[in-house]
């Protein structure tokens, strides 16, 4: 016999056909834990699965399917080259406007997606969480993966912009898979806060677009980080989407600011965000089946 514990969001599965009867209970844990990744390599198959479910909803019913992952960062790039390129004639360290936007907007439009995605997917997923165990962390970043799809598309149309002005990659884009995997990072970490919080306080999806709003302007897409000057730059690394678009910029563009103290200061603030947000995660995550 098989029995779920709504309050612990766990099961209790008991043996009782057999003579010697064994009862396996798991209880809620108490106080701070710990992540018990493991968990998460034993159920990387649901994770395959609820990423891929992700994404034949997200483009299920659509009338320009992948499209939708080209037309945002493309016209937005287009309103930023009109305004903050022709009228406001914003610096883009010698490299063409659109291409030096569009750039920036790539990595940005799939870290605003995934935390668009990731921090309400589990007040989404309220019927799988009440009803079965599993851990919970595999809801959010099966979100912040799906965006990868976009990536990719948005990537190409990057590189056609790229041999259209005449501007050849250099040795730097080796680094371009590091950078992949901190916009990751940093969009997992900020999700887990979000989406842990917004079970608890329904109001936090309100907040979300009006935080990504802020971020945008508050990194460096329409202009550069080249506008501050030292020590005030590398301080701009505290917002770890700045390091991220610069690094961007230098390993595709060749941009000559490198972004050296910039994403050291960003990857440091990336991971404390993602640690705090993972444990703080599985602290609560006892509640879940409780509230959502």
């Amino acid at each position: 016999m098989i029995s779920l514990s709504k309050k612990a969001g766990i099961r209790t599965a008991t043996k009782a056909a057999s003579p010697a009867a064994r009862i396996i209970r798991v209880e809620p844990s108490r106080g701070w834990v710990y992540l018990k990744l493991g968990e998460l390599w034993e159920y990387r198959e649901l994770l395959y699965f609820l990423t891929w479910r992700d994404i034949k909803v997200r483009y299920k019913q659509t009338l320009l399917g992948v499209g939708w992952a080209v037309i945002q960062p493309f016209f937005t790039m287009v309103v930023f080259s009109l305004f903050f390129g022709k009228l406001a004639r914003m610096p883009s360290d010698g490299i063409p406007y659109p291409v030096f936007t569009f750039t920036a907007l790539v990595p940005w439009t799939f870290f605003s997606n995934g935390l668009n995605q990731a921090s309400n997917s589990l007040v989404g997923s309220a019927n799988l969480i009440t009803k079965v165990y599993f851990p919970r962390l595999t809801i959010p970043i099966a979100s912040v993966l799906v965006g990868a799809v976009d990536f990719v598309f948005s990537f190409l149309i990057l590189i056609c912009m790229m041999l259209y002005f005449g501007i050849v990659p250099t040795i730097n884009i080796l680094w371009l898979p590091l950078l992949l995997t901190l916009v990751v990072i940093i969009s997992l970490g900020v999700s887990l806060w979000l989406s842990a919080l917004n079970v608890q306080f329904r109001d936090v999806r309100y907040v979300i677009p009006f935080l990504t709003q802020l971020w945008l302007f508050a990194t460096p897409i329409a202009y550069p980080s080249s506008l501050l000057h030292e020590p005030w730059r590398t301080l701009y690394g505290i917002n770890p989407m700045a390091g991220v678009v610069e690094g961007f910029r230098w390993a595709l563009l060749g941009a000559k600011t490198a972004p050296g103290p910039i994403i050291i200061v960003s990857s440091s603030v990336a991971f404390l965000v993602l640690v705090s947000g993972a444990l703080y995660f599985r602290r609560m995550e006892k509640t879940f089946a409780d509230i959502v």
